[in-house]
């Protein structure tokens, strides 16, 4: 099989760079389960940067520079007018650094990452990763994009917000003190990110780089060790065993953690593991 021309240098480059993003980003994870070893904003930066800059270098071969800066575009735009619209009484901390308005910047940065990964998941799990975006797959693959995306913030949020009080829902929720009107306006941010995307691919969708499976495996795996961060964080700590939000409600930390763990299992667990039969399925049916 030859090389898929990407414009961004050799494959094996591009391989050993998205093994490093991928390890970076394992670090981080394992990082998180020892807060105060390492300053936070160093643990936020390594848990955003790294699925970023990796989406940067997968996203370019599939879909070359244009492709991959017209979704970071999008996603960046969409995403700055919802976090503004009021989905919630919330407001951001100092924790995620500087602001972009009243967004922090590491932010938008961690949506970038994550909702590239999300889409590819989505894309492998229709059985159409290689080929054009036509027909009803223009409405479907942004509708599972957003759950698999929504699965993600699920399995977070109470983690973020809750304990490590990255941002303060005014009103508290029933999720661990998050409202379930965060998760509908999640949903809703990033589906309108992706229609959008999947009308420009089916605008200009001739281009696209065949790519072969195992780097279709490395998004998946990224993903999976998004779900097993959050595993790891039910490790019983030393640390507070109670937390509270604004409103008073007194939530347990072990409670936040355990549900978060299943919340990975049993959603983010499932999407890349249906990702991954998709890609054994077909490599077995190619032969590639």
């Amino acid at each position: 099989m030859s090389e898929p021309d990407t414009g961004i240098g050799s494959s094996q480059t591009a391989v050993v760079a998205l093994w490093a993003f991928l390890l970076l980003y394992v670090v981080a994870r394992v990082l998180q389960v020892f807060p105060g070893r390492v300053p936070m904003l160093a643990v936020v930066a390594l848990h955003v940067l790294p699925p970023a800059v990796f989406a940067l270098i997968h996203g370019a071969m599939l879909y070359r520079w244009r492709g991959i800066a017209a979704f970071f575009a999008i996603c960046l735009v969409v995403g700055n007018v919802f976090e503004n619209l009021p989905f919630g009484s919330y407001y951001f901390t100092e924790l995620m650094g500087p602001k972009l308005f009243v967004v922090p910047s590491l932010l938008g940065v961690a949506y970038l990452g994550m909702a590239y990964l999300s889409w590819t998941l989505a894309h492998l799990i229709l059985g159409c990763p290689r080929g054009p975006l036509v027909g009803l797959r223009v409405i479907t693959l942004p509708l599972i994009a957003s759950c698999i995306m929504v699965a993600w913030d699920f399995s977070r949020d109470p983690i973020w917000s809750t304990i490590l009080h990255a941002w303060i829902w005014l009103r508290g929720g029933p999720y661990f003190g998050v409202p379930v009107s965060n998760f509908w306006g999640c949903f809703l941010t990033v589906y309108v990110s992706y229609q959008l995307f999947a009308l420009y691919l089916r605008r200009d969708s001739t281009n696209l780089a065949p790519l072969p499976s195992f780097y279709w495996q490395l998004a998946v795996l990224f993903y999976g060790v998004s779900a097993a961060g959050n595993i790891l964080l039910a490790i019983p700590s030393t640390g507070l065993s109670v937390v509270s939000d604004p409103t008073g409600a007194q939530w347990k930390v072990s409670d936040i953690t355990n549900a978060c763990a299943l919340a990975s299992i049993f959603t983010m667990g499932i999407f890349a593991l249906l990702a991954w039969v998709r890609i054994v399925d077909e490599t077995v049916g190619t032969g590639n």
